[in-house]
């Protein structure tokens, strides 16, 4: 068995590891598809020399002046900190700042569906869920409350059941309710209220 050369898997953790790790993380906090990291090998490399240009000061302090020799616990704390941390915070940032209302209704397209839009804020709601028999269930979603996101088809959970009235008006909880769970397949529409 050939040991690998040190050179080269000093390289490839310096321009492929912090990229991969700001991936993995944006990969994490946004739904979407399994990604193939087999063709996202570029992208991690492109990542992490974006983290590089955003520390390229630091770098340039810390690899001057003897600064290595001088300080090598803080050297190290600096290498370890651009290499792994930051390229945990850049992804975290980059959504925290999408949150920003000016700019969020140029970037709702990272949330593939309405389904995940509105669930992805934990807000609380009265519902009506319509099914496609011609029957409702109505409930509160709240905090114990779940629904299914992107990629995973879609079936939510209402903690409490509630009967409705003839005109849609919520009457009373179903006594010794646990809740209810929905599947897609079985819901025409739903109504939400505050």
């Amino acid at each position: 068995m050939k040991i690998p050369d040190v050179n080269n898997l000093i390289f490839f953790i310096l321009f492929f590891v912090p990229g991969f790790i700001s991936i993995k993380i944006y990969d994490f906090l946004v739904l979407g598809e399994r990604r193939d990291f087999s063709k996202s090998f570029a992208e991690a490399i492109g990542y992490s020399c974006l983290n590089y240009g955003a520390f390229s000061w630091l770098l340039i302090i810390i690899h001057s002046n003897n600064f290595q020799v001088n300080n090598p616990i803080l050297y190290f704390i600096f290498i370890f900190l651009i290499l792994f941390i930051f390229p945990i915070i850049w992804p975290i940032l980059f959504l925290g700042v999408l949150k920003f209302k000016p700019l969020k209704r140029y970037f709702n397209k990272l949330i593939p569906k309405p389904w995940d839009y509105v669930f992805l804020k934990r807000e609380p709601f009265w519902i009506i869920i319509h099914l496609k028999n011609g029957n409702r269930v109505a409930g509160i979603y709240d905090m114990d409350s779940f629904a299914s996101l992107y990629p995973v088809e879609e079936q939510i959970y209402l903690q409490q059941v509630w009967r409705l009235d003839k005109n849609g008006k919520f009457i009373e909880a179903i006594e010794r309710s646990r809740g209810v769970i929905v599947m897609r397949e079985e819901i025409a529409l739903i109504e939400f209220f505050k």
